[in-house]
């Protein structure tokens, strides 16, 4: 009779504390690594073969920041943890990326297929408040005094991380401005995306008790006290793509406080599923 190995159990996920300054980071970690995922997406399916290579580049960026964010959070709620924990064994409701960055805009939220113009839209949102984010972290650029964070290595995460957010921005501003501004089909197209997108950006600058205890510790500012700087870039962009701005609506999306729309299980049972099913696996 032959012996057989049982599977080893599967991880029971772990527990996230209540501090505000882990929060704070675990929001700007999530953000990073969901966006990265759905970017990976793309990865053998871009229209041209340059941004296919440009796509996976610019998730590799995403994930590196989220790797020293989450190893930054194991130190903040000195439970010794690592990025892998933190990525992989949370359950869904502890993670706390805005809800714009788990919608599966390759794999289309409806119709036969995504449209690569909400891809680059969503681009030029994420990259350019992480570009404001960053620099407010650093003390770098900007206006109103900033002083960077009281937290020394977020304040050096956030100053290496702000290289690559700054190319981020620079690569899909052109890609939304070459839409925009291009063929009547592809104006269009852009200015749908806009219209189906620009709901979610009101959830980025929402005002909670997270980051007005950041405010006030010094460790980074409220992502509403960014929101000025981060419409008036967006604003130069769409003015020059020839894209309109939507009225405001009542719509307000709620991933940041771990309300997550129907996408987000699908995605967490894809990325942690080896994770899970080999508990402590490394390549």
């Amino acid at each position: 009779m032959t012996a057989v190995a049982s599977a080893a159990p599967t991880p029971a996920s772990i527990t996230v504390s209540s501090d505000p300054a882990l929060h704070y980071v675990l929001r700007l970690a999530d953000l990073c690594l969901i966006h990265a995922q759905r970017l990976s997406e793309w990865c053998g399916h871009a229209p041209v073969l340059e941004e296919d290579i440009a796509l996976t580049n610019l998730s590799l960026d995403l994930i590196g920041q989220a790797r020293a964010l989450y190893t930054h959070a194991g130190r903040i709620d000195g439970s010794g943890r690592d990025e892998d924990q933190y990525a992989f064994l949370r359950d869904e409701r502890d993670y706390r990326n805005p809800t714009l960055v788990e919608l599966p805009l390759r794999r289309a939220i409806s119709g036969p297929a995504g449209d690569f113009a909400d891809t680059v839209l969503r681009n030029l949102v994420v990259a350019t408040l992480l570009k404001q984010v960053w620099e407010a972290l650093a003390g770098l650029g900007g206006s109103g005094g900033r002083t960077g964070s009281m937290d020394a290595e977020l304040a050096a995460i956030a100053g290496q991380a702000l290289k690559e957010a700054r190319y981020h921005q620079r690569h899909s501003a052109d890609w939304v401005v070459r839409l925009g501004d291009g063929t009547e089909e592809s104006a269009r197209r852009m200015q749908a995306a806009v219209n189906r997108l620009w709901p979610y950006t009101a959830e980025l600058f929402a005002a909670d008790a997270v980051d007005d205890a950041a405010a006030t510790s010094g460790l980074g500012p409220r992502m509403a006290d960014l929101r000025p700087a981060w419409e008036a870039e967006m604003n130069a962009v769409f003015t020059e793509a020839q894209l309109r701005v939507p009225a405001p609506t009542a719509f307000r999306s709620s991933g940041r406080q771990g309300v997550h729309s129907e996408h987000m299980g699908y995605l967490l049972a894809e990325m942690q599923h080896l994770q899970r099913a080999y508990p402590g696996g490394v390549w």
